[in-house]
């Protein structure tokens, strides 16, 4: 056990299932290193630092006078809830190339992204959400279902299907999203 930052106590070993080194196979251990301030797991046999860091995950919000485009999951976690188009960043990607291919994959659509709308972490959370304001683009169809959304539908600010969402992040980019169509920052 070590304390970490901000005062936690935490056990590497006891929060995540890694056991073993991605490079060699060798078991890993529970090590303060001396150019850090937290345990890492490294490997016992090649020195190999696995470092646990959040995925990126990068989305759109994409407005039509006044109404946003959501989509009911239709693949899991959380399938049949509510979110914005949103996915994992690869690897030879940038953000704003992730989100556009996320919203083709997840909508129908091809979006042209305006401007960075917010970036949303919390500790212990998996994923750093990247979430861009986007438009349709005029060549695009109007959003569709796909494999990945069972329902496609524009909401109003005041019809947010709050009891509905998908994750603690989609609540907390949805909040940001009413306050800034109000006009309030």
């Amino acid at each position: 056990m070590a304390s970490g930052s901000a005062g936690r106590v935490f056990v590497i070993t006891d929060m995540f299932p890694f056991r073993f080194c991605a490079m060699c196979g060798a078991p890993l251990a529970e090590t303060m290193l001396p150019t850090e301030e937290r345990p890492r797991l490294v490997c016992v046999s090649c020195a190999y630092v696995h470092y646990i860091n959040p995925k990126v995950v990068c989305g759109t919000l994409t407005a039509q006078e006044g109404r946003l485009w959501l989509l009911r999951r239709g693949i899991e976690p959380r399938l049949g809830y509510w979110s914005y188009p949103a996915g994992f960043q690869e690897w030879d990607e940038s953000s704003q190339d992730a989100a556009r291919r996320e919203t083709k994959e997840e909508i129908g659509c091809d979006v042209l992204i305006e401007r960075l709308f917010g970036v949303y972490s919390s500790p212990g959370a998996p994923v750093v959400n990247i979430v861009y304001i986007a438009s349709l683009l005029t060549t695009s169809p109007t959003p569709i279902t796909t494999s990945e959304a069972l329902e496609v539908r524009a909401f109003s600010p005041g019809e947010l299907p709050w009891n509905d969402l998908a994750f603690p992040s989609t609540r907390a980019v949805l909040l940001d999203w009413v306050r800034h169509s109000q006009g309030k920052r």
